[in-house]
């Protein structure tokens, strides 16, 4: 592809987006440092947190980091507290994640940047989907690994 053509597939928001993320990289930042600078250079005031239900002590540190500069707005997998019968209508009465709630939820208190933490394969689909302000993800929830999909992928690797 030639470098008009690959322009082409971005509209002015990704391109936005991608200069943002030029000017706010400093080397050596971690993720959650990426994101916070990202967020400043952005002008960000309000940022949301789509986080499974077993991660509320990190959720904690991270919204603790960000609230000196921003308001933060967090939300867990279980909100609406809807049974898998009532979502999904197969048997069963424990409470089923709702993304597209996290991200109605977030829509609804004005957030201008997610951030998702630890959501399901499928359920993190949906609150990309659903989301209105863009979505960065954090953490990935890989429960065998601690949630570092890099090791399950470097046991995949035949050297």
């Amino acid at each position: 592809m030639e470098s008009t053509d690959i322009k082409a597939l971005y509209n002015d928001d990704s391109l936005v987006i991608m200069q943002t993320a030029e000017d706010a990289f400093q080397r050596g930042s971690n993720r959650i440092e990426e994101i916070k600078n990202f967020a400043l250079k952005a002008g960000i005031k309000r940022i949301g947190i789509a986080h499974c239900v077993t991660f509320p002590n990190e959720v904690k540190a991270v919204t603790q980091f960000l609230s000196d500069e921003f308001q933060v707005f967090s939300v867990d997998c279980k909100c609406g507290k809807v049974t898998k019968h009532e979502m999904l209508g197969c048997e069963g009465k424990s409470i089923m994640c709702n993304p597209a709630g996290q991200a109605k939820y977030l829509e609804d208190n004005k957030t201008e940047l997610n951030i998702s933490m630890g959501l399901c394969v499928g359920h993190d689909m949906v609150f990309n989907q659903k989301s209105d302000s863009p979505v960065t993800t954090l953490v990935v929830k890989d429960r065998p690994s601690n949630h570092n999909p890099v090791a399950s992928i470097n046991q995949l690797v035949v050297i």
